[in-house]
């Protein structure tokens, strides 16, 4: 008894497999990318903050914005207006300082953001918010 010969079916690679491997890696890695963009933001640290990190700075420079919205610097009065060209003057020859803004809790948010502005106006003043651990 003769059996019938199977037609040769020609070799085949199915890359369908592979196509949704790479899917599934391509996904992968763009999801994780969108979670490491970081905002360039201020860098500060968040009132009341358990994680708060010391700033390491030779001599860091304390603005202060009490509850009725009154600034000082290093403990002498100041104002809006003369504010960066203190924080410059005390930086004196630094390239770099770690300037801390110490709001008090009912200072209102407008007058801290003023105050973070015009720090930012100087060169080389890194911000930093003053917290407590709980």
């Amino acid at each position: 008894m003769r059996l019938q010969d199977e037609p040769d079916v020609p070799a085949q690679i199915n890359i369908v497999p592979m196509i949704d491997v790479i899917f599934a890696i391509l996904t992968f890695f763009i999801m994780s990318t969108l979670f490491l963009n970081r905002s360039e933001g201020l860098p500060v640290n968040l009132p009341k903050a358990a994680t708060a990190k010391a700033q390491s700075s030779a001599a860091p420079i304390t603005v202060t914005v009490d509850s009725a919205g009154d600034l000082s610097l290093n403990r002498q009065p100041v104002t809006l207006e003369t504010l960066p060209v203190k924080v410059q003057e005390l930086m004196g020859k630094n390239t770099e300082v770690v300037v801390i803004i110490n709001a008090d809790q009912s200072a209102t948010h407008g007058q801290v953001v003023m105050v973070m502005d015009r720090v930012r106006q100087v060169k080389g003043a890194k911000l930093a918010i003053a917290t407590q651990t709980p």
